[in-house]
C-alpha cells in the first residue's frame, strides 16, 4: 500500500513539474472590469492565470518555470475586436475578386500575425472562410488571434453579400456558385428554406455565431443604403437554426426598418446601426439586444473613389455615427467595440486608432473595458458553440492568459496603444509569450 501511495505522489509531482509556469512580478494590473488599477503579481500555469497576489509570488526555479520582472509596468487583458474580416482585411476588393484562394489565404496568415502583434488576441470574424485559419492558429501551426468565425455572411439576392457580375441574373437554379460563394466569403439565400439550409451549413462548418445581411451596405453595388433586406420570416429561419445549436444571429444593418425587422425575428446583436433612430434604439434596449458599433468617421481616406456610389453611401452612413453612439449611451445599450477592417491594409495595420476615436464618447477606462471584458461577454453568447470556454477579456484566476504589458498608462492616455511596436513590451496569448521587451524598460 505504501509503495502505491509513493508511486501516486511521484506521478503527481512529475505532472506538476511538466506544467509550464510563468511568474510576472511587479505590475500594475487593469483587470478588464474595474477602473482601479492595482499593484500585483501573476502566476500563469500552462494557458491559464493560476494566481494573482499582492505579494511577490515565490516559485522553485526549474526548466519549466520562467520568472519575469514587470518593472512596475501596466498589465491588461489582450484586446478583443468584435467585428473583423481576417480573410479580407489586407487586400483591396479588386485583389480579392481577381486572385486565387491560396494567395488570399497567405495574405490572411501574415495579417493574423500582425494583428496579434498589435495586441489583439481575439477576433469575432463576421464574414469569410476563417475556419481553416482558426484551426491552424489553435493547433500552433501559425500565429494569430483566437477566432470566433461566422463563416459566410448569408445574404439575399441584391443584398449586401451579392457580388455576382452584373449579367449573372436571372440566375438558373442549376447555375454554378460564384467564387465568393464557393470559398465561403458569402452565400446567397432567398426564402426561409434556403436561409435555413445555408445557416445549417455554416453551423456544420463550425460557425460560433451566424451573420446575416439585413440591410443596404457600402461595399455592395446592388443595394441602396436605405433598403431593408430579408423578411422577418427569413431572418426567423436563421434565428431558429442558430438557437437549436445554442448560439445566436447577428446582422449587418444600418437603418431603423432593417434593425426593427431583425429584432422582431429574435436577432440578438446588431452590427453597425449608424442610421438608427431613438424609437428603434429604445426597442434594442428593451429587448436587451447588443449593438456592435464601429467608430466610422470620415477622415478623407476610403477604399472607394471620391464621388463613386459606394463612397457616397459611406459618407451618408458615417454621418450617423455620432447619433448611434449617443443613443447607445443614453439608453444604456450593451455596446461592443469592433473595427470592421476591410479592403484597406493601412486600416488593418493600425487597429488601435479605432480605440482612440472613441474618446469622443467614452473615457479611456470605458474604452478599455469595452475592448476587453465587455466584448468577451458578447463572445460568450455563442454558448456551447464557444471554442474557448474559459474566461476571456479579464485578468482573474482561471481566465485564459491573454495579456499585454504596456509602456505608459492607457487609462490616462489611451493613445499609447497606437504605437504598439514600441509600447507593447510583452504580448502573451494562451500562456505563450510572443514578444518580451521588458528588459528595455
Amino acid at each position: 500500500m505504501k509503495a502505491v501511495a509513493t508511486l501516486f505522489f511521484a506521478i503527481i509531482a512529475t505532472s506538476l513539474l511538466a506544467q509550464k509556469s510563468i511568474v510576472i512580478n511587479n505590475v500594475r494590473i487593469f483587470n478588464g472590469k474595474d477602473e482601479k488599477v492595482t499593484s500585483g503579481n501573476l502566476l500563469i500555469v500552462d494557458n491559464l492565470i493560476s494566481k494573482i497576489s499582492s505579494s511577490p509570488i515565490a516559485v522553485i526555479p526549474n526548466e519549466n518555470t520562467e520568472i519575469i520582472d514587470g518593472k512596475g509596468a501596466f498589465l491588461m487583458p489582450g484586446l478583443i475586436d468584435a467585428h473583423t474580416h481576417i480573410m479580407m482585411e489586407s487586400l483591396t476588393i479588386m485583389e480579392l475578386l481577381n486572385n486565387d484562394i491560396e494567395f488570399i489565404t497567405v495574405n490572411a496568415v501574415k495579417a493574423a500575425e500582425k494583428d496579434l502583434m498589435q495586441g489583439f488576441t481575439t477576433f469575432r470574424d463576421l464574414s469569410g472562410p476563417a475556419f481553416g485559419l482558426q484551426k491552424a492558429i489553435d493547433r500552433g501551426l501559425m500565429v494569430g488571434p483566437r477566432i470566433y468565425p461566422s463563416g459566410a455572411m448569408i445574404s439575399q439576392t441584391a443584398g449586401h453579400g451579392d457580388f455576382l457580375s452584373v449579367n449573372a441574373v436571372p440566375r438558373d437554379a442549376s447555375a454554378h456558385l460564384d467564387f465568393t460563394e464557393r470559398f465561403n466569403f458569402g452565400i446567397l439565400a432567398d426564402g426561409p428554406d434556403e436561409v435555413l439550409k445555408r445557416t445549417r451549413e455554416q453551423l456544420r462548418l463550425g460557425a460560433t455565431q451566424i451573420k446575416l445581411a439585413a440591410g443596404g451596405g457600402v461595399s455592395s453595388n446592388y443595394d441602396p443604403l436605405d433598403v431593408s433586406e430579408y423578411t422577418e420570416a427569413e431572418m426567423k429561419a436563421a434565428v431558429d437554426a442558430a438557437e437549436n445549436w445554442g448560439t445566436y444571429v447577428t446582422v449587418h444593418a444600418y437603418t431603423p426598418r432593417a434593425i426593427q425587422t431583425a429584432l422582431r425575428a429574435g436577432v440578438r446583436c446588431i452590427d453597425h446601426a449608424q442610421l438608427i433612430d431613438e424609437a428603434t434604439a429604445k426597442m434594442v434596449a428593451e429587448k436587451k439586444t447588443w449593438l456592435s458599433l464601429q467608430p466610422f468617421v470620415d477622415e478623407g481616406e476610403s477604399a472607394f473613389p471620391e464621388g463613386s456610389p459606394n463612397r457616397i453611401k459611406q459618407q451618408t452612413m458615417m454621418k450617423g455615427t455620432e447619433v448611434a453612439y449617443g443613443l447607445a449611451k443614453k439608453l444604456g445599450i450593451k455596446t461592443a467595440f469592433g473595427t470592421d477592417c476591410l479592403f484597406q491594409p493601412k486600416h488593418a495595420a493600425s487597429r488601435a486608432t479605432n480605440l482612440t476615436k472613441l474618446l469622443k464618447w467614452y473615457t479611456p477606462y470605458e474604452i478599455l473595458k469595452m475592448a476587453t471584458s465587455t466584448n468577451a461577454e458578447l463572445l460568450a453568447m455563442s454558448g456551447p458553440r464557444n471554442p474557448y470556454p474559459k474566461k476571456l477579456g479579464v485578468i482573474e484566476e482561471g481566465a485564459y492568459a491573454d495579456l499585454l504589458v504596456v509602456k505608459g498608462d492607457p487609462m490616462k492616455e489611451i493613445q499609447v496603444l497606437e504605437n504598439y511596436e514600441n509600447n507593447f513590451v510583452l504580448i502573451m496569448k494562451d500562456g505563450k509569450i510572443y514578444k518580451n521587451k521588458l528588459s528595455q524598460l
